[in-house]
């Protein structure tokens, strides 16, 4: 009597069997787990091995079948590498080049179109550099400066021509509140190349200054260079302080924003060898300082010794004390500067900090005071100075 149900379970059990395994069967095939996907395929330029990377060219990270998710650089001091993902994910490139001599570890994380993440790392060396070129800027990181200030960059080394609008463009300067000015390029007096940001007309007293320069791994030219790091310096604009030098009546006046707040008398130049013209800008200054008539031309006619001597071309246009001159403040009979007693002289220099100007007016010299003879920035018009950018 039970033999009957018994053949019908029979029966019934291999179906419910195979409807399992045909359900199994379906779900297998609507997709494979993640472990199983494929992970992105990530390229880093340049690439690891023992072979030195080439010097010139950024770092890049791609993602193919999936996205970047993480890009981390670091260079051979443990300094992060900054750069930018783009195309969604699809791309990383760095923000500067990769310099000489340096072993990058650059760490990815990535998630494939699959989703599956992946993580890698890869490690480059590059190439050394047959020469590699410096600078120099003025002012110093941190100082506070006169109302004329330049920002002044002295290289090692040439800059070849075809290359300096890419080094112009790799110098930001960054102010607070906002000025505008531009770089110019200048052939220093003692004959390096340098360049220069100048504001279109005095810095407001307060101006906080900041300039970056984005260097690293950039050539400065076949017989020049490599550059191997970047830079960074920031200075403060300090108070509006002046001067004024009226040669026909043998007077310096000084000014703190714009307005007079004394003047004294002195000896400019002689006709033989009148005050050099226009404004100029405090370079440096000395405490004491012996005068030798070689450096400006006339052999050893005199070596003398003078205090509080304020710099302002490069070629011997100085404010000083003249205690040995007699004249003062009745001829003009100096070899171009401008010579005062010793107590105004010292007036003179506290009053005038290092980038502040001094104009000379009424002189017979009409000879050109180049650029690069000090810091003279200000012997130009802005449109002429604006000419001397390599983006102009």
């Amino acid at each position: 009597m039970h033999a009957g149900p018994r053949r019908h379970h029979a029966r019934l059990i291999p179906a419910l069997i195979a409807g399992a395994t045909l359900l199994t069967a379906c779900g297998t095939g609507a997709g494979t787990s993640t472990a199983e996907q494929p992970a992105a395929k990530v390229t880093v330029t340049p690439a690891a091995g023992s072979k030195a990377a080439e010097l010139g060219s950024r770092i890049s990270v791609k993602a193919d079948g999936g996205k970047l998710t993480s890009v981390a650089v670091k260079d051979g001091d443990g300094g992060d590498v900054t750069g930018k993902l783009a195309g969604g994910g699809a791309s990383w490139t760095s923000d500067g080049k990769i310099r000489p001599k340096t072993t990058y570890t650059v760490r990815t994380k990535a998630t494939s179109d699959g989703g599956r993440e992946s993580a890698r790392k890869s490690v480059f060396t590059t190439e050394a550099a047959d020469k590699v070129n410096k600078l120099t800027n003025t002012p110093s990181n941190g100082q506070s400066v006169g109302t004329g200030m330049p920002v002044s960059i002295l290289f090692d080394h040439h800059i070849a021509t075809d290359r300096r609008a890419e080094i112009e463009k790799a110098l930001k300067v960054t102010t607070q509140p906002h000025v505008q000015g531009s770089w110019g390029w200048v052939k220093d007096y003692g004959g390096q190349d340098r360049i220069d940001w100048r504001p279109k007309d005095s810095w407001p007293a307060g101006t906080k200054v900041s300039v970056k320069g984005a260097l690293s791994g950039t050539n400065s030219g076949d017989d020049s260079g490599w550059f191997a790091r970047d830079y960074n310096f920031g200075f403060t604009i300090g108070k509006d302080h002046k001067a004024v030098i009226d040669v026909p009546s043998h007077t310096l006046t000084m000014y703190e924003n714009g307005k007079s707040v004394g003047s004294i008398t002195g000896s400019a130049g002689s006709p033989q060898d009148p005050t050099r013209g226009g404004v100029h800008t405090v370079r440096s200054k000395n405490a004491a300082e012996t005068m030798d008539s070689a450096t400006i031309g006339h052999g050893d006619e005199w070596m003398l010794d003078s205090k509080w001597v304020t710099h302002l071309t490069a070629s011997g246009t100085f404010l000083h004390s003249a205690p040995w001159n007699k004249s003062l403040g009745v001829v003009n009979n100096s070899h171009g500067c401008f010579g005062m007693s010793t107590a105004d002289a010292k007036q003179v220099y506290d009053f005038l900090p290092i980038g502040s100007t001094v104009e000379v007016k009424g002189t017979s010299n009409t000879e050109h005071t180049d650029v690069g003879n000090g810091l003279e920035v200000w012997q130009e018009t802005w449109p002429q100075w604006q000419q001397r950018s390599a983006l102009k």
